[in-house]
């Protein structure tokens, strides 16, 4: 099957690795832009572990810290395997979301050990300040940089959607689902979707594009990569 990939650049292209050994076509159409913000080295006094909630968070906090033997507890198994590939030391996944990830914290730290320090962008889902914070641990979050809406659908993906060559597309967010809705929109493309399965990491992710004249939106049992790549082989 041919799949559109919406993830951000980088992060696509570990995807469409995964996607040709399950036997599928890739074609990246990025609707978010990763934009990494200048600054000082990072004050990481106290700090007893990162929460990293996303690839992206991990690279952030590589490129503004040399800090490496600080434990990286993971949202789930890609951002962990990218913390990994960045030299962190000590790296954990919560196979999961954010909930997974407060999870995680509680059985692996103690509060009285130090702050969590959470790299983030400039918006971030869920909450994962309010479900650490409530028992007990001083939670600090960093925006090290900033997630830039696509203006328009990629050229090469409208003329794919219009000639019928895209079997689905791979949706992990709320706002990519909805900046996919408002492109597809404005590119005239949304009538070719009817022969399109549209596979979404979560419930909250298939609601912003369940208007869509989709054949099917299916969601993934578990909110993580490998439960949503499963979809496409079922």
């Amino acid at each position: 099957m041919r799949i559109l990939v919406t993830r951000p650049r980088e992060d696509a292209k570990q995807l469409i690795a995964a996607l040709t050994a399950h036997g599928h076509d890739g074609l990246v159409a990025s609707l978010l832009d990763i934009h990494m913000l200048d600054g000082e080295d990072l004050n990481l006094d106290g700090v007893q572990a990162l929460l990293l909630t996303s690839a992206n968070g991990a690279r952030a906090f590589a490129a503004r810290s040399p800090e490496r033997d600080i434990p990286a507890l993971c949202v789930g198994d890609a951002t962990a395997r990218e913390a990994l590939a960045l030299g962190f030391e000590t790296v954990k996944s919560a196979a999961g979301d954010v909930v997974a990830l407060a999870a995680l914290t509680r059985a692996e730290l103690d509060p009285a050990n130090g702050a969590l320090l959470h790299p983030a962008g400039s918006r971030v889902a869920g909450d994962l300040a309010g479900l650490v914070q409530d028992t007990g641990f001083v939670y600090r979050r960093e925006v090290l940089y900033e997630a830039i809406k696509a203006s328009a659908l990629p050229s090469e993906a409208q003329a794919n959607l219009a000639a019928g060559t895209v079997d689905g597309v791979l949706l992990f967010s709320p706002r990519t689902g909805v900046a996919f809705a408002r492109l597809v929109d404005k590119a005239g493309v949304g009538a070719h979707l009817t022969s399109v399965d549209a596979y979404c990491l979560s419930d909250a992710v298939a609601h912003t594009i369940a208007a869509l004249p989709w054949k099917s939106v299916q969601v993934a049992t578990r909110p993580d990569q490998a439960s949503l790549l499963a979809l496409l082989d079922s």
